[in-house]
């Protein structure tokens, strides 16, 4: 077994540590110029109408896109000084270089959402593009596409099965569910930062405990990428945070996705880190029939402001009964019987209108809890997200006997 690299680890512990100081800096001395570029919007849940500068993630993006390139030869400083190299590694920088060109493909795929408002199609086509080289680096470097069946189905299909190419089709799935999942889950100040902030935390304490297993060169390769994208996303939360005075953008959601699909992929703890995204997952699956249509879907889903007591409650997407096929039909009758949505019927002169509440994760909590100040709205979304680490946590040293031989 390799020895675990201390140094480099402590080099971009540093390195980020300045990141982070250079982003808290860094971001509300270029908000005049995201304004006079016309990058800003309104906070649609606040009274007051004031421009708030977005896509404030390109910031921390570029950012941790520097630490990344200058620590580039920290790794391989004993072949570049001393006598201790036995030969230059190849696939590891490789590897790393390949992760950072995904990385950056995808924050420039992100600024250009920003800037030209794609429609939502195009959302699922850029993760797909930009993972394109971190599929090309897996297939060079490793080529494995075989997994370790769980126990309740090794009796149909075996100990191992050999995926072939849906192995890589899983791969660019996965990238496009971690950027558009972070994305879905939005509307409220600090939510996006916030979300990406405990999972890159979650994901660092499960490298951490891995460090002293057989596989900790992978875990030593995701604390490369996950310390700097914890402390720049830190400094972007810091600005994101309740009263927000900036908006991260989608270029955040789809740059911290992908920096999630790189380390997951690359770490070979793909299921793990799925399991970090249990909130997202939870509130994926509910909004599935507004994201594909089959119930009327608005624009914005975010909660909406009640101006008389300052608190967000619920948003409504309102829609001709005529409009709704029999199979959002079912969907709305079912969700309203197991009380997960809130289902109005009216008439306006010959047609019959319904009126329900978005379905979104966020909407789900003021459902069960009533108008609620937008601040304390996002303390419980972010104690969500930590009730979601924990229990993925004991799933995956815990549960996971139940399905594989640990």
């Amino acid at each position: 077994m390799t020895p675990i690299p201390v140094l480099p680890l402590v080099i971009n512990c540093c390195m980020s540590a300045f990141g982070c100081i250079a982003t808290l800096k860094l971001i509300p001395a270029f908000k005049d110029h995201f304004i006079a570029a016309r990058l800003y919007g309104i906070d649609l849940n606040k009274l007051s109408k004031k421009q708030v500068p977005e896509s404030q993630g390109v910031i921390s993006g570029t950012v941790f896109l520097i630490i990344l390139f200058c620590f580039i030869p920290v790794p391989y400083l004993s072949c570049f000084v001393g006598e201790e190299c036995m030969g230059f590694p190849h696939d590891e920088f490789v590897q790393l270089i390949g992760a950072l060109l995904a990385i950056c493909c995808m924050i420039f795929l992100g600024f250009a959402d920003d800037v030209l408002n794609l429609r939502w199609r195009h959302k699922l086509l850029l993760p797909t593009m930009a993972s394109l080289p971190l599929l090309m680096v897996y297939f060079t470097n490793f080529g494995n596409t075989v997994i370790v069946v769980p126990k309740p189905f090794r009796i149909l299909l075996g100990m191992h099965l050999d995926l072939g190419i849906l192995y890589y089709v899983y791969m660019g799935m996965l990238a496009v569910f971690c950027t558009n999942a972070i994305n879905i889950l939005a509307g409220i100040n600090g939510i996006e930062s916030g979300q990406a902030l405990f999972i890159s935390g979650s994901i660092i304490i499960f490298n951490l405990l891995e460090l002293s297993g057989d596989f900790h060169d992978d875990h030593v390769f995701s604390l490369y990428f996950m310390i700097p994208f914890f402390f720049t996303t830190l400094a972007l939360f810091y600005h994101n945070w309740y009263p927000s005075s900036v908006f991260v953008g989608d270029t955040f959601c789809y740059f911290a996705g992908m920096t999630f699909a790189v380390v997951g992929i690359l770490g070979h703890f793909s299921k793990t880190m799925l399991l970090f995204f249990i909130p997202q997952i939870i509130n994926f699956v509910y909004s599935l029939p507004q994201l594909f249509h089959v119930v009327p879907c608005p624009r914005h889903r975010l909660p909406r402001l009640i101006p008389d007591t300052g608190k967000l409650g619920m948003s409504y997407s309102k829609f001709k009964r005529k409009d709704l096929s029999k199979l959002g039909d079912l969907i709305l009758k079912v969700a309203e019987t197991l009380q997960l949505m809130e289902v109005r019927r009216g008439q306006e002169g010959d047609d019959e209108f319904l009126e329900c509440n978005n379905m979104t994760l966020i909407n789900l909590v003021l459902k069960f809890l009533g108008p609620t100040h937008e601040r304390n709205l996002t303390t419980i979304m972010l104690l969500i997200q930590v009730l979601g680490s924990v229990l993925a946590f004991g799933i995956r040293y815990h549960l996971v006997r139940l399905f594989y031989d640990v």
